[in-house]
């Protein structure tokens, strides 16, 4: 069996390859892993479950509930809330662990399932490795251990979830938002009923568009991966911004009152010197990914912040995070982690801070996010190459330092290898679009040559 877990849960196709079967052995083999760790030592385990509003959640949420109550862990149901809603709850309740539904901007006929340890932080792989080697052992035959009588989970509804919710989120808002106004584009997921109702508390005029899920609908033409809606509906009404969410609202980017994009890196930009303004931004530094534009690694160097860069995937920003206790981290896709406020990225946050900013500077979004200029940048996918190899061919080492060498201080080349497919990515930024184009055509064919 191919490992199940990948950097986000276990993510596949609803009903084919993420089964009710499957969803309900994954919860009850976390149960029984966590309780082998001492989690729940002393006392009677909780978990909180939530989940997007995906048609195919319904019925795996249902198996979630049933794996853990099985096991004899009582389920709090959280109904359709943000992922990092689950995550907060899942700490502010003292829970022993979380469980999220969502598939984030997968397309609908996708799910998947996310676990929280206790205080709403991602399980570690090793916890992860765990449970699907224990799940893999029961499925072939070993039984469970299962509680009877009054040792089975009880199960109920957690109806102020939302509101426990959204007042967490406007207690992390430093000004009111008064006489702004915003489009807010739901992505007709998780936040359709969270991100109106903190931003209107907080004082915006708001216009909704992508906010009437029906369980079909989520990410449709809609949302942080399709921006043309909310790019528009900014001009129609003449907003001040406006915000896009991805299913699980978990990320956040950004239209300015033009209805120019404003991608992840430039909202870490504009929110690392507001919150240095507040002396929230520990060691004044700032955590992002080796993918994040060149421009936006300059803009923190003139603007005399840190930088520290990890591989790809919100998880190893927040391991830096929390390794080293900084604030503030995330990703270009619009991945946001407020460490003070979330344990993971929140795009309701996000844009609640977002929108906070313009409120106090007076300055535009526009304005706000020149503070960094996107250098061009150019991805080519190479297929049908030897990726374990991109780190010892020499023949490709000498073509990245002669690209280096005509880059020089204001270009980047990135190759990376591909996590589940025999590719090569090749990322080339320059000053010069047509620069960055002809660099990495020299390189994709580098890497076939050398690596083919």
């Amino acid at each position: 069996m191919g490992r199940l877990f990948g950097t986000d849960g276990v993510r596949g196709v609803a009903n084919a390859d993420l089964t009710a079967e499957l969803t309900l052995g994954l919860s009850v083999a976390a149960a029984h892993v966590l309780a082998e760790a001492g989690t729940f030592e002393g006392h009677r385990p909780t978990a909180v479950v939530g989940r997007d509003p995906r048609a195919s959640g319904e019925f795996l949420e249902a198996a979630v509930v049933a794996g853990l109550a099985s096991a004899g862990v009582d389920v709090l149901r959280v109904g359709v809330l943000p992922t990092p809603a689950v995550a907060f709850l899942t700490g502010a309740l003292g829970a022993d662990l979380g469980v999220m539904l969502s598939a984030s901007h997968n397309a609908m006929p996708d799910n998947g399932v996310k676990f929280f340890a206790r205080g709403g932080h991602k399980l570690p792989d090793e916890l992860e490795d765990r449970i699907e080697a224990l799940y893999e052992e029961h499925r072939t035959g070993a039984p469970w251990d299962r509680p009877t009588g009054s040792g089975v989970g009880r199960v109920r509804s957690y109806e102020e979830g939302f509101e426990r919710y959204v007042s967490h989120l406007l207690t992390a808002v430093p000004n009111r938002l008064d006489g702004l106004k915003v489009v807010l584009d739901e992505a007709h997921g998780a936040a359709a009923r969270v991100s109106p109702e903190a931003f209107t508390r907080a004082g915006a005029e708001i216009v909704t568009i992508g906010a009437e899920p029906d369980g079909l609908n989520i990410n449709d033409g809609c949302g942080s991966t399709h921006l043309g809606l909310l790019k528009a509906a900014v001009l129609e009404h003449g907003a001040d911004l406006g915000i896009a969410h991805d299913g699980d609202a978990d990320r956040c980017l950004a239209v300015d009152h033009t209805g120019a994009e404003v991608d992840g890196d430039q909202i870490l930009a504009v929110l690392a010197l507001a919150m240095r303004e507040r002396s929230e931004l520990r060691s004044d530094t700032v955590v992002a990914t080796v993918m994040s534009n060149l421009g936006f690694k300059l803009a923190m160097e003139r603007e005399g912040l840190s930088l520290v860069q990890t591989g790809v995937g919100d998880r190893y920003v927040l391991e830096e995070m929390k390794e080293h206790d900084y604030a503030l981290g995330g990703e270009q896709s619009g991945h946001v982690i407020i460490l003070d406020h979330a344990t993971t990225g929140d795009g309701t946050l996000t844009g609640l801070l977002l929108a906070a900013r313009i409120a106090e500077t007076g300055r535009t979004l526009q304005d706000l996010a020149s503070v960094m200029e996107r250098l061009p940048q150019v991805l080519i996918n190479v297929p049908d190459v030897d990726r374990s190899r991109v780190g010892t061919s020499a023949e490709l080492a000498s073509a990245v330092t002669e690209a280096e060498r005509e880059l020089g201080a204001t270009g980047r080349v990135l190759l990376r290898p591909s996590g589940t497919e025999p590719l090569v990515r090749v990322m080339v930024e320059a000053a010069d679009i047509d620069q960055a184009r002809s660099v990495a055509g020299r390189l994709a064919d580098a890497v076939k040559s050398a690596l083919g």
